[in-house]
């Protein structure tokens, strides 16, 4: 269901068959299970993260409806899950000097051609500059890439699509490593692993070491943390809040709202200078 009727990713639904698959190992088969049964996993899953027991939670309680939905199961056992109080952290992100400091060493690097220097500059650019997860981007297929209008169509998560802007900078960037690539196929980033493209773990190891010979921590930096700064920057440079949700392909826009409280003293700044009460003198 969740692949065919939601269009889930693979790795979601690698974590939802690890999720239920550990509950079946403590308290067995989920289709007859009851609320006593479920009640003992409080105990089982203790120590683990509140934002871990929270997703193992909502796998289970997606399950049961499952269950419930195609007449598997008569009643609804997950009411007994622990319900876990989470609060979403605060992304990583890197300030402007960290983001100048990547590009002075991937554009240096880039500046002779080197197919895997431009590539890395190509991917910086399509990471920081729209704000592609790192999934979307390491599998980027060669018919997303613009021919004249400058945007890259992106299939996301749930197999939704949208367009994100891409840059004049990495327009050049995309020019240069089409140029170098060859006729490998069509994927954007080939490889000759099993995927047939550039992995997730190798695009972090990439960017570890980018960052190590910036002079930068590597532990603060990865596609993740690009992406969030992305977010952060454009929401600093005035960006809306919905055309921020749109450029990330969030579903719900509360997931986009987290970057309103990283940079709250430019906010409180925003509504000083253009409310339209900020130029009104106080009475008396």
């Amino acid at each position: 269901m969740l692949a065919a009727e939601r269009g889930a990713a693979a790795n979601t639904l690698a974590a939802y068959r690890r999720d239920l698959e550990s509950a079946e190992a403590l308290v067995g088969s989920l289709t007859g299970v009851d609320r006593d049964d479920l009640a003992k996993l409080a105990k089982a899953w203790a120590d683990l993260a509140p934002s871990s027991l929270a997703r193992k939670c909502s796998a289970l309680r997606q399950c049961f409806g499952f269950l419930v939905d195609e007449g598997w199961r008569g009643d609804d056992p997950s009411p007994a899950l622990p319900r876990p109080r989470t609060r979403r952290p605060l992304p990583r992100i890197l300030g402007h000097k960290d983001v100048e400091a990547l590009f002075t060493v991937a554009e240096a690097e880039a500046a002779g051609d080197r197919p895997e220097a431009v590539r890395l500059l190509t991917l910086l650019e399509l990471l920081y500059g729209s704000g592609l997860r790192a999934s979307e981007l390491v599998s980027l297929p060669l018919s997303a890439v613009p021919r004249d209008a400058p945007f890259l169509t992106i299939t996301g998560k749930g197999g939704q699509q949208r367009m994100v802007p891409v840059s004049g900078r990495a327009r050049q960037a995309l020019s240069r490593w089409l140029a170098l690539r060859g006729d490998k196929g069509r994927l954007l980033f080939p490889s000759t692993g099993k995927s047939g493209h550039l992995t997730r773990v190798r695009l972090f190891q990439l960017l570890r070491g980018l960052a190590a010979r910036a002079g930068l921590d590597p532990e603060r930096v990865s596609p993740h943390v690009l992406r969030h700064a992305f977010a952060t920057h454009l929401l600093e440079g005035g960006a809306d809040l919905r055309v921020l949700q749109t450029l990330l392909g969030h579903a719900d826009i509360a997931t986009t709202q987290i970057y309103t409280h990283v940079d709250s003293a430019r906010l409180v700044e925003l509504v000083n200078a253009r409310h339209p009460l900020a130029h009104r003198r106080p009475a008396g």
